[in-house]
């Protein structure tokens, strides 16, 4: 529930050890080209580096003893090659650069399917905002009534945030996933003069970033994309949430396209999609904490802070995975009820146009005066019912001040919408601009 088929097989124990393989297999070829190993070598190492040759299981069992899975690893690559290449495997290399450079692949592969998700969600959010531009509804802080809005200006908000933040991610995936290579204290001291070449070369084969220097301690691209998914895990949560606010019976005014059925109650309509997203999404914050906290790591190489990383992150790419595909599912099939959004525009008899009612009366009576008078007049109809439309007609003091059209006018929710129009509008153009605002 808390994953996509993409992702748990690019996450997987089988997925990591394919992902340190294809670090060692870039090696090779990347000494060779840079005729640290003869070409032989590096092919006939390239060959064997194939997860279907390695006893997974294994390799994760052995691992316990020297607290990493890349010694196992190691060796068993060797025991498959011809005696002639042996020597040159995962030469000047350490564990951590196999492991770091894995977790970028396993990133960059796992986001590609991620952004394909967060994008169509977007689609569907502009879509959403397009079609209801001016479909009245009631907004709310507090949770409580405030003022009117419409259904495109909140479509329009879940849009802003998920481009934004896709955008963000974007960022990160392209600059910012970058190739680990310092062998073991970051100065690839066996490699001679030849480090830096051999760097280009693995970088160029991976197609990860080239860093500037080693990164084995400084974990700001960690923590990076650790506070980039978190924030996408936000702007996700934030639209789940809303469903489910809009889809409780006593509002109704959203209905998920499949809701979900309860073990004991058959008249329910639960939001399933909307809470497996939230539940996705809470558990997000504790992991991205998790990742923060490991930041500082001592001296060249870590103690126990590194290896903390590992399994953080990948549950932090599975649980994003899954609520940015719940939410473009979600979206797709997305029910408004567009005459229960009007009646709860209704529901407190006009009290909501009250701001309104009192700005207007400002041009003939004192600020303070107006809202004397308007909240008067609302604790009226909130103690014997009516509308605050009606009570301002009846009033002789508002008479004096305001014509009836006027009236109408002030308690007129629809004309009282300000800039909404203008923000879907800029929403739109920001989404169409693909994240880059002209």
């Amino acid at each position: 529930m808390f994953t996509t088929p993409d992702a748990e097989r690019r996450t997987g124990r089988a997925a990591w050890v394919q992902a340190m393989l294809d670090f060692e297999a870039a090696l090779a070829r990347a000494q060779a080209r840079a005729g640290v190993i003869p070409e032989s070598a590096a092919n006939e190492i390239a060959a064997h580096c194939r997860a279907d040759e390695f006893d997974v299981d294994s390799i994760s069992h052995r691992a316990v003893s020297s607290a990493t899975p890349v010694i196992a690893l190691v060796g068993d690559l060797t025991e498959l090659l011809d005696p002639a290449a042996r020597p040159y495997v995962h030469l000047g290399a350490t564990s951590q650069d196999v492991l770091d450079t894995a977790a970028m692949l396993l990133t960059r592969r796992t986001l590609r399917g991620v952004l394909g998700d967060l994008h169509g969600a977007a689609d569907r959010c502009a879509r959403l905002a397009e079609e209801h531009r001016g479909t009245l509804m009631i907004g709310r802080s507090l949770l409580q009534q405030a003022l009117p809005t419409t259904f495109g200006r909140r479509c329009a908000t879940w849009l802003t945030a998920l481009t934004e933040s896709t955008t963000a991610l974007e960022r990160v995936v392209a600059r910012r996933l970058a190739v680990q290579f310092g062998g073991p204290a970051g100065t690839l001291g066996s490699l001679g003069d030849q480090g830096v070449a051999v760097l280009e070369h693995l970088a160029a084969e991976l197609g990860l970033a080239e860093p500037v220097l080693p990164w084995h301690t400084d974990r700001t691209r960690i923590g990076e994309l650790a506070g980039t998914l978190g924030t996408v895990a936000g702007a996700l949560g934030k639209i789940a949430l809303d469903v489910e606010l809009h889809a409780q019976t006593e509002v109704g005014e959203l209905t998920e396209g499949s809701s979900g059925g309860s073990s004991a109650m058959p008249h329910k309509q639960n939001p399933a999609g909307s809470v497996l997203i939230s539940a996705a999404t809470h558990r997000v914050p504790g992991l991205v904490a998790t990742l923060l906290a490991a930041m500082p790591q001592a001296h060249e190489r870590a103690a126990g802070a590194w290896q903390a990383e590992w399994e953080p992150l990948t549950e932090l790419l599975r649980l994003v995975a899954a609520a940015a595909a719940g939410t473009e599912r979600l979206l797709a099939g997305l029910r408004v009820n567009t005459a229960r959004m009007s009646s709860n525009v209704d529901l407190t008899g006009g009290l909501v146009m009250a701001e309104s009612a009192s700005a207007t009366l400002q041009a003939e009576l004192s600020r303070t005066e107006a809202q004397r008078l308007v909240k008067e007049l609302c604790e009226r109809v909130a103690e014997r019912g009516g509308t605050l439309r009606e009570a301002l007609l009846a009033d002789e003091r508002v008479r004096a001040a305001l014509s009836e059209n006027e009236i109408i006018e002030a308690t007129e929710p629809a004309d009282h919408l300000g800039s909404a129009g203008a923000f879907i509008a800029r929403a739109l153009a920001l989404h169409e601009s693909g994240g880059n605002p002209q």
